[in-house]
């Protein structure tokens, strides 16, 4: 049984819990403008946008060392986070950046940087398939799994385990077999340009070498033939348990940080039935009963958590340095952009708080809001006009009582640190 549609029109907190989940927040203007809209032509409406960014004043090229270049590139995606018109296509590309995880400590040429995130833009809406093929296809990803090292003869497992484990089956659902021939499969996929550290702002771009390609017969998944990249990655995409995995992604992004067997297995039916079609899936799922049933089920993450609270207050003024010093704080709360803890990437949910990043989360509220120690706030939301309000901080058309009688700062500090805020 697929996702139930739900039918009835959309209250003003209704499009404020939709746009908590899918643009990280929204500005009290931009909730009251999906209120009495369907939620099938709100959530189409969200599904289109284009794959160009906006220009940015960050120069992460004219950088003179790798580490500065991905501090400015780093930047430049949290400014597109808060200030794109089109901010579930950023909130997927984290998405899938947590799923087709590299990191920066292996990862430092600003070209695959920039060609990952487009990569997972541009085939955020296609089919799960189609996406896979070209992630795995980057050389960000390549390069952190170590595929420019898979040789005919000595082949490198990295990219052809996770492929399995990480991206598509799942543990329990492959052999090692699987594994070796997957790799013997992906050898010869590499990318062309220079490594040196000297060498981060030059180009890089996949490649396909024949001379250490194994072209021999493999066995993989059950399926037999002289298979190659393309091959394995469609037939692991393919695997049943996939769906269940993509499905799983989708349910703990948009629905609840709990898991629920039987709205999983809804959402699964529907990721099958629409053969793997990402923008069907996430059509079905943002018009659903289940996901507007769901409420105050997901922790915010470090990057919802600020880009949330900027967003709800229509900030489109920050300068350059406060992006780079909010990027390095997303880092200390524990979401490093592009640079996970491990492949795995981050799990989420609870491991999010704990007294440290509760602390900060609460100093970081108070410096938006209050005025860091020289009493300036960072993005000068005091000086909003009008003040986010309880709707788009909340979600809820209810200002707490005990707020009310407190100025525009202090309303808007207890809002950003309340238990309502984090969670979404």
């Amino acid at each position: 049984m697929p996702l139930t549609p739900r039918t009835t029109p959309l209250t003003a907190t209704d499009a404020a819990h939709l746009l908590r989940r899918t643009s990280f927040g929204a500005t009290e203007a931009q909730i009251r403008a999906l209120v009495g809209q369907t939620p099938q032509a709100a959530a189409a409406a969200l599904l289109v946008f284009p794959t160009t960014t906006l220009d940015t004043p960050f120069k992460p090229a004219e950088a003179v060392a790798p580490y500065a270049a991905i501090k400015l590139f780093q930047a430049a995606w949290l400014r597109e986070m808060v200030l794109t018109p089109y901010p579930l296509r950023e909130r997927l590309a984290l998405m899938w950046s947590n799923h087709f995880v590299i990191g920066t400590d292996k990862v430092k040429n600003l070209s695959a940087l920039d060609n990952y995130l487009s990569v997972l833009r541009g085939h955020a809406l296609s089919n799960f398939t189609d996406l896979a093929l070209a992630a795995v296809k980057t050389p960000a990803v390549m390069r952190y799994l170590d595929n420019d090292q898979n040789k005919k003869g000595k082949p490198n497992e990295n990219l052809g385990r996770e492929l399995l484990e990480l991206y598509t089956a799942g543990i329990g659902n492959y052999s090692e077999a699987d594994v070796k021939e997957g790799a013997r499969a992906l050898t010869g996929w590499t990318f062309e340009g220079k490594r040196g550290p000297k060498d981060f702002a030059d180009p890089q771009t996949f490649t396909f070498n024949a001379k250490q390609h194994d072209g021999g017969s493999k066995t993989y998944l059950g399926k037999t033939g002289n298979f190659g990249g393309d091959d394995i990655v469609r037939l692991a995409a393919g695997h049943p348990s996939t769906a269940e995995r993509v499905a799983f992604k989708l349910w703990r992004s948009f629905v609840s940080d709990a898991p629920d067997a039987a709205g999983q297995a809804k959402l699964t039916e529907t990721y099958r039935q629409s053969g793997g079609d990402l923008r069907q899936t996430l059509q079905a799922l943002l018009s659903s009963q289940e996901f507007y049933a769901s409420r105050s089920s997901i922790i915010r993450s470090p990057t919802e958590f600020v880009v949330g609270a900027l967003r709800s207050a229509g900030r489109t003024d920050i300068d350059e340095k406060t992006y780079l010093n909010l990027s390095g704080t997303l880092a200390r709360l524990g979401q490093d952009l592009l640079h996970p803890p491990t492949v795995k990437g981050w799990d989420g949910g609870r491991e999010w708080i704990n007294d440290s990043t509760l602390l900060l989360r609460m100093q970081v509220a108070a410096a938006m809001t209050l005025g860091n120690q020289k009493g300036k706030a960072q993005t000068k939301m005091a000086d909003t006009v009008p003040e986010p309000s309880a709707l788009a901080l909340l979600g809820s058309e209810k200002m707490p009582s005990a707020l009310a009688k407190l100025g525009s700062a202090q309303r808007t500090y207890l809002m950003l640190v309340s238990p309502e805020y984090q969670l979404i």
